[in-house]
């Protein structure tokens, strides 16, 4: 699913966390937003998500703009940087919730999250709970979470921030080894230079 920002500005009263920023994503493509924090790079990405309205400029996906789309309308997966699981939901019905919303009948809402659980080498974890998993795994439930409703694309928030840099390596070789498999248009943010030359096709480079 492609998607094009034109001229797009965030303001929050004086501030200006986003001024006149344009590019495009192709289909497919797996594209980072590098640069420090304050840059605006997930104000960018929480506009395309739809949880922020640009003040100026217009976002594209396939061509219909999206400015005043509702978030729930978008078919856009978002993955927080603090993981942002439901502590008192298993690992099941963590993955399960987005279908659940969508309304699927219970054997589609299994099967999917069974095909999730072992595409992302989960099996054998669906009863557990958040604070009984690593934080890699918690990060690849996300990860599903956000996968599970098939959305055309998806957004990660520094997604590796909250693990250690072992973990971290690890996440990155899977995260490239999953989307030449889904084929999914994903942009993630990072303050890592490395990170975003190692996993991305393209970059996009934020500066405050």
């Amino acid at each position: 699913m492609s998607i094009e920002l034109r001229n797009i500005s965030k303001r929050f009263g004086d501030i200006t966390a986003v001024d006149r920023v344009s590019f495009s994503v192709h289909e497919g493509e797996l594209m980072a937003l590098l640069g420090p924090s304050g840059g605006g790079k997930t104000t960018v990405l929480r506009m395309i998500g739809g949880l922020e309205m640009p003040t100026e400029g217009d976002i594209f996906v396939r061509g219909q703009r999206m400015n005043d789309v509702p978030v729930q309308k978008r078919n856009i997966g978002f993955v927080f940087q603090n993981y942002a699981l439901f502590k008192n939901m298993s690992v099941f019905n963590n993955i399960a919730f987005g279908l659940k919303i969508q309304k699927k009948s219970r054997a589609e809402t299994e099967a999917r999250v069974m095909e999730l659980l072992q595409l992302f080498g989960l099996d054998g974890l669906e009863k557990r709970y958040p604070h009984q998993l690593s934080g890699g795994q918690r990060q690849r439930v996300a990860i599903a979470r956000a996968l599970a409703p098939k959305p055309g694309v998806l957004l990660l928030d520094e997604p590796f921030g909250a693990v250690d840099a072992k973990i971290r390596q690890e996440l990155r070789e899977w995260l490239v080894t999953l989307h030449h498999e889904l084929n999914v248009t994903t942009i993630f943010v990072t303050h890592d230079q490395e990170e975003a030359l190692e996993v991305s096709n393209r970059i996009v480079i934020f500066s405050k």
